[in-house]
């Protein structure tokens, strides 16, 4: 087998010098924060990583991991929505255009860059009834408020963080793929409860307590998940339409 995996098929022409900046933004984060896997090269038609040996998760690596994601989150970003360093150009979600413009204000960015513009693709498409367009745009219209901002300065996201991004290794977990800006580091957490993740229990304990997460935080996780799950209902179908109508009705 060998010790390198090349990608070769790019969303775009930019799509892999950015995962490249992602990647290594992310990793700039330090040695006490989540490991990344590392970019040995990129060009416009290929990135050449490193071959990862996946292995079973273990509850210490899960532990490991947990602490170590509040600590790339803490690195920070200059704003939210902010692009990776080196990086001045907008961004991909999977196969999605992922929009990176600094915004002062997390609600704001939210609304405007992860809701919006996902909701009137899905609803154009059939994906997203018309009532769940008018529920995003309520949500929408609170984040605007500032109903949801809080005092947590912008974190340094990985930004696409399901469980196929999440990958145990016999020397830990180490992230690949990330869709990575300046957000809220629920966001991160959100998407690994949307999808599920081996030990998710035990990483979220351990990333609460490493990012000393207010009460209540738990309350807020499906109003992170709005982003990936209009996200799906662009290019998944119309359950996750419906799912991310049901979850918007929650914060209206």
């Amino acid at each position: 087998m060998p010790d390198t995996f090349v990608k070769t098929r790019p969303t775009a022409t930019d799509a892999y010098p950015a995962e490249a900046a992602g990647l290594t933004w992310l990793a700039a984060a330090g040695p006490e924060a989540a490991r990344i896997v590392e970019v040995l090269d990129a060009s416009s038609d290929r990135l050449v990583l490193p071959r990862l040996i996946p292995a079973p998760s273990t509850r210490e690596a899960a532990a490991t991991f947990g602490a170590a994601l509040a600590v790339t989150h803490a690195a920070g970003a200059t704003a939210y929505g902010a692009p990776p360093d080196g990086w001045s150009g907008d961004g991909y979600i999977g196969t999605q255009p992922l929009s990176l413009r600094p915004t002062e204000l997390w609600g704001q960015f939210y609304a405007d860059q992860r809701l919006l513009p996902y909701a009137d693709a899905a609803a154009a498409s059939g994906n997203l009834s018309p009532r769940g367009r008018a529920l995003v745009d309520s949500v929408g219209e609170r984040l605007r408020a500032g109903e949801f901002d809080d005092d947590r300065p912008p974190a340094r996201l990985h930004g696409d963080l399901w469980a196929g991004n999440v990958i145990f290794t016999a020397t830990g977990v180490v992230l690949i793929d990330p869709a990575a800006h300046g957000g809220h580091g629920l966001t991160d957490l959100a998407m690994l409860h949307l999808f599920g993740a081996p030990e998710l229990a035990t990483i979220t304990a351990a990333y609460a307590e490493a990012a000393a997460l207010p009460a209540g935080w738990a309350e807020l996780i499906g109003l992170h998940q709005l982003h990936p799950l209009l996200v799906h209902a662009v290019t998944h179908g119309a359950s996750y339409g419906a799912e991310a109508e049901a979850v918007a009705a929650r914060y209206a």
